[in-house]
């Protein structure tokens, strides 16, 4: 038999009008019963012994003296009870579990009088101790003036920045917060930056093009290279612009700016040098001027 014959002899006949039967498939909704049911989420842990800790700390601190002479009394009125002779026997057993204890109770006095004599340090803003100041180079456009002090309204704000300085090209550009009081005249004293841009600090950030953090101002011997902060400054930021200028700024707590406010100020850093070098490229700077 040939193909031909065998496909013409059971050929399927074509119907269009036939309908593709499909599996009738089933379809499940759950509705909640409570919609407006809050989320129940797994609830913060809270430790219940640190927090009384921490709310109670004269006291645990002096815990170990109370247990330390307690202990010590009770040695002693238990030797006094017993009728064993004040003098210490070393081959009496009794003995040496009292000079054990003993130095169990002395050694609960000592770490007791340590705990009261270190405390942390509480650590708080100071007042700056200087006069106010607001310096702007009179040679910028406005566009600049208004995000140099967009930059200041800004960090004095929401970080501990009380003082702030600009220098760009060899040129303060901005000088504005609290300043060092000048012996003269009794106003702010000016930035020399030519004598800054000579310093440890200055080149030390230029050459590493990063970010400086000083989080304890008068840990560092640099900070005489900044006589224009108030005496108090506690921590001071120093953050590069580019290669041609820096920004520092003069907080009043020590260990105050966080590292949110490190990485937000380096963002600054960026985008007052792409401000700076689109509109002063063409423009050189002149002294400032008091505003």
């Amino acid at each position: 038999m040939e193909a031909g014959t065998f496909l013409h002899l059971h050929a399927i006949p074509w119907n269009p009008k036939r309908k593709a039967s499909l599996p009738n498939f089933r379809r499940f909704v759950r509705a909640s019963s409570n919609s407006q049911a809050r989320y129940r989420g797994p609830k913060p842990y809270r430790n219940l012994v640190a927090d009384w800790v921490s709310n109670n700390d004269d006291t645990v601190r002096t815990f170990p003296i109370f247990v330390g002479g307690a202990s010590l009394l009770a040695v002693l009125f238990n030797r006094a009870a017993s009728g064993i002779a004040p003098v210490a026997d070393a081959s009496s057993s009794q003995s040496r579990a009292d000079l054990l204890t003993l130095g169990l109770a002395v050694t609960n006095i000592l770490t007791g009088l340590v705990w009261l004599t270190i405390r942390p340090k509480s650590i708080s803003p100071v007042n700056p101790q200087g006069v106010e100041c607001r310096i702007i180079s009179s040679s910028l456009p406005d566009v600049v003036v208004s995000e140099l002090l967009w930059v200041w309204e800004s960090l004095s704000a929401v970080t501990c920045c009380r003082s702030l300085v600009a220098v760009y090209d060899s040129i303060c550009i901005l000088q504005i917060g609290m300043a060092a009081e000048s012996p003269n005249d009794g106003e702010a004293l000016p930035v020399d930056a030519a004598k800054l841009m000579q310093g440890s600090l200055f080149q030390g950030v230029m050459k590493s093009g990063a970010q400086s953090y000083l989080a304890n101002l008068s840990l560092y011997p640099g900070r005489s290279e900044l006589p224009f902060f108030p005496k108090n400054t506690q921590a001071v930021i120093l953050q590069p612009l580019g290669d041609r200028g820096i920004v520092i700024i003069g907080g009043d707590t020590i260990r105050g700016f966080t590292t949110s406010d490190q990485a937000w100020i380096t963002f600054i850093g960026e985008k007052l040098d792409a401000t700076l070098g689109k509109y002063v490229i063409n423009n050189p700077l002149a002294v400032q001027d008091r505003v």
